[in-house]
């Protein structure tokens, strides 16, 4: 299997925007209960143009977020480096913008996808709506098939 990054991002302070960094922890210990050792993880607030240098690092990317798109429960996707944007948002940068700066800076492109879980609230809360629970352990079951069937 190919070195992956698992790399949530969202403000664990703003209710379910925090769950890309809930997914983290769930990664965290289900990589060290199955000794993996070739998926990785991080977490920011938000993306950087300096993710570039670290997805430069791995053949693959998982980004997670939270996510208000007319979604069910969770939606993975792949980014491609050809639709980078800069977007205002809370997010300062898209994952295909940072896709594409590790393209240009590093000649690397490594295989990228964006997993969106559905969110509902953003209040100054440092815990997740118990349908974000849902939809994450659902995220986070199907992640963890999805990386299996890459190791084999």
């Amino acid at each position: 299997m190919s070195r992956t990054l698992i790399y949530g991002y969202g403000n664990p302070g703003r209710q379910d925007d925090g769950i890309g960094a809930r997914f983290v922890e769930l990664m965290d210990a289900w990589i060290a209960k199955e000794q993996i050792q070739n998926v990785f993880t991080d977490c920011n607030y938000q993306l950087n143009v300096e993710d570039s240098a670290l997805i430069a690092d791995y053949e693959s990317v998982i980004f997670v977020d939270a996510s208000v798109a007319d979604i069910e429960d969770f939606k993975l996707e792949e980014v491609l480096p050809n639709n980078a944007t800069i977007e205002f948002t809370m997010h300062a940068v898209s994952t295909a913008y940072v896709l594409d700066l590790c393209r240009k800076l590093y000649n690397k492109n490594p295989r990228t996808f964006v997993l969106h879980i559905k969110a509902y609230e953003f209040d100054f809360v440092e815990a997740l709506t118990p349908k974000a629970i849902q939809n994450l352990q659902a995220a986070f079951e199907f992640i963890k098939a999805f990386l299996v069937k890459e190791m084999n």
